[in-house]
């Protein structure tokens, strides 16, 4: 018999159908025969006995899986209805008692920690960070964009005008077709 694991139902109703025919057959081919199995003897029928009170274990590990697969899909269902409302409603507990943690914990609700200040190690780091962020994105100011100026040489730009009616050029149009002869033969 495998090594069972009741991590997965399956696992657990596959070892479930293995005892039930290990069961079976025992009660098939060994009616009235005796064993000596890890040092005890046994008979047929008290070996039955043993796969049954396993059988059964196994069974109500089964229920006990269905049970709380609903268990957990009703968990489900609830926190998702009701999840929002209690999260708004710890929000107005916060609000409304933030200086006072005495009433916060008869509410089970932690007390807001205060914000630690900064110290000028950290300032001066984050500082550095933001001028390095800036330089390799290449962002500059509002005045420094408008500093920036678009410089164009060798170009020249002529106006574009619509001609009134452009005349077909003669490459424009299709080579005049011979008659076909027929091949001689």
């Amino acid at each position: 018999m495998q090594t069972m694991s009741s991590s997965t139902s399956r696992a657990t109703a596959t070892a479930l159908a293995q005892v039930q025919a290990l069961i079976a057959g025992t009660q098939k081919h060994f009616a009235n025969t005796s064993f000596t199995l890890v040092g005890a003897s046994y008979t047929t029928a008290t070996l039955v006995q043993a796969l049954t009170s396993l059988a059964n274990a196994l069974s109500a590990v089964l229920t006990a899986h269905a049970g709380v697969k609903a268990a957990l899909t009703t968990l489900a269902n609830v926190t998702a209805a009701v999840g929002p409302v209690e999260q708004a409603y710890r929000r107005v507990v916060v609000a409304a008692y933030a200086s006072s943690p005495q009433e916060l914990a008869d509410f089970g609700v932690p007390a807001p920690k205060a914000r630690a200040p900064r110290t000028s190690a950290q300032n001066a780091a984050a500082a550095a960070k933001a001028k390095a962020t800036r330089a390799a994105r290449g962002t500059t100011s509002k005045k420094q964009k408008l500093a920036v100026k678009g410089d164009v040489s060798g170009v020249n730009i002529t106006p574009v005008t619509t001609p009134a009616a452009p005349a077909p050029s003669p490459a424009a149009q299709p080579a005049p077709s011979e008659p076909a002869t027929p091949p001689k033969a």
